[in-house]
This record gives structure tokens, sequence and C-alpha cells, in this order.
């Protein structure tokens, strides 16, 4: 079995970014993350292994016994930083710079007198952070969402992670049930998203089947996962080396690798060696990039 890397894969800079500031942060227990500082597992128990204390994802509040608050790469609206700075809160803010450039067309949108329309998952913690600040909105997942809307200006902007072709999908049909409506789009899918949805829409060609490595509740990763689906290429799902099964791998001959952007880079390297491992072949004919 050849295991082939896609060319662009794992973790991107708004997250090394974000676990560089933790990193440098003196004393971890005076520190509460405000929800997951990114959707990885192994990086949530080493911080916790660290000192931080980390919000509850989906109830976050300004309870936090910690004087300080580490905003995460996801983000949070601006009305949630002043409800925790009347807090009595420090933050240390690791917001991806991305996902601000979504807060701050969503600003402007909402500002030229717009409905906004967000194109995401429904919940997602970067979603929940966009729409905070909106005094009216809608949140899309698809076109099964898309409806008329009750107001003759629209603005539509995504999530960050949302693949390009279900954003192009889902603004054709906000146009076809809302003819006449002035409607503006914000491109707003980040270039690191964009670039390894691309990769691995090339290697779909070179192989049988896909592994993508990344966190249970990572967006991103389970795009990447369906992306793979939607073009009839069978896709495993795994977080780390150990969720790997022998068995998944008996009918193909190349397995494609790609992971998502909070993945680090250790958990793809140890992915890979398992893959060669259950392929009963060397590194150096499997490896092929």
């Amino acid at each position: 079995m050849n295991v082939i890397r896609a060319d662009e894969m794992g973790m991107c800079f708004g997250v090394r970014d974000a676990l560089q500031i933790a990193a440098e942060v003196e004393d971890p227990t005076e520190v509460t993350i405000h929800g997951e500082l990114v959707h990885n597992r192994i990086v949530n128990e080493r911080l916790a292994d660290a000192g931080f204390r980390q919000s509850d994802e989906q109830h976050r509040d300004c309870r936090a016994e910690t004087p300080l608050v580490l905003i995460t790469a996801h983000g949070v609206s601006d009305a949630e930083r002043e409800r925790l700075r009347s807090a009595g809160k420090q933050l240390i803010d690791t917001t991806c710079p991305l996902v601000r450039r979504v807060h701050d067309a969503a600003a402007e949108l909402r500002a030229e007198g717009r409905h906004v329309i967000v194109i995401g998952k429904k919940g997602h913690v970067e979603v929940r952070g966009i729409v905070d600040d909106l005094d009216a909105y809608d949140v899309v997942a698809g076109v099964e969402d898309v409806r008329v809307y009750p107001s003759n200006r629209l603005g539509i902007l995504s999530q960050t992670t949302m693949p390009s072709d279900v954003v192009e999908s889902v603004t054709r049909e906000i146009h076809q049930q809302n003819r006449g409506a002035d409607i503006r789009f914000v491109d707003t899918v980040c270039h690191p998203t964009k670039r390894r949805q691309a990769a691995m829409l090339t290697l779909l060609d070179r192989v049988d089947a896909v592994v993508v490595v990344g966190g249970a509740n990572s967006n991103n990763t389970r795009r990447l996962v369906e992306l793979c689906r939607q073009h009839d290429k069978p896709a495993f799902h795994v977080q780390s080396a150990d969720d790997l099964r022998p068995e998944w791998f008996d009918a193909y001959d190349n397995v494609g690798l790609t992971a998502g952007t909070s993945t680090l880079d250790e958990t793809i390297d140890q992915v890979h060696r398992t893959l060669l491992h259950l392929g009963h072949c060397h590194e150096e004919t499997g490896w092929t990039k």
C-alpha cells in the first residue's frame, strides 16, 4: 500500500500563532482559556497538564476565577470582550487574523444597513462570535436553509472554514430567491482552507481512499471528509494513529493522507508511519509527495 500525502495540509498559521502565544504565558494557572484554544484533543490535554483552565466550549461565560482569560483562535464578539473586561478580566487574544477579518466584514455590512447572512455551521463557536454583534442575521448551513429575507439589502459572508463550493451554491440560491434585492457578497473563506481543499481534490485523482486527521469537533476537518465523500472516495476521519484499523485498507493500493488546520505535525507523521506499517511497505517507497 502506498501512502500519498496532500501537498497542503495540517496546521495553519493562525493555529501556530495561538499555540505560540499560549506557550509564552508565564503562569498558566492564572489563565482560563475561553473555550477550546483549537479543536484538537491532544493540544487541549497538554494545555490542561500545563495548568491552564478551560471554559466549556458551548457554555462560555464571564465567571472565570482566574484574572486572565485567553481568547481562542476562533475569536469572540466585541460584546463578549466587553462582558469579560467588565468582569475584571485581562484578555490574552489569539484570534486568527482571518477570523477577525470576518468580524470586520460583518460590521461593515451591518453599517451599510444590510441584513447579514452568515454561511456556516449553526452553533459553531466561530459563527457565534460573528453573529453576537449583529442585530439581524441568518445563519445558513446549505441551500436548504435559504429563504426570502425581510430586507431588500443583503450582505453575505461565511465562516472561514466553509468549502468554497458550498459558499458559491448558497450565494446563488440567495440571489435566486431574493430577486431584485441589493446583495453584497464578501468572500471570507480563509486561504489556508482553500489551499487544503484544493490540494485534497488534486490528491483524489491518485488514491483509492483518504485518511483525514483532525479533531472530532473540527469543522474544517469534517469538511475535508465530506468533500472526499462527495467525490465518491472513502474517507476515514481519525484524531490520532490509535484510531486506525487495519481492515479499513484491505481493498486499497493507494491511500491519501491529509489533515485539518489544527492538527499537529507530529500527529500527521505518526499516522503516516502507522499507515506504512499497516500497508507493509517501506517509508522510502510509500512516502510520495
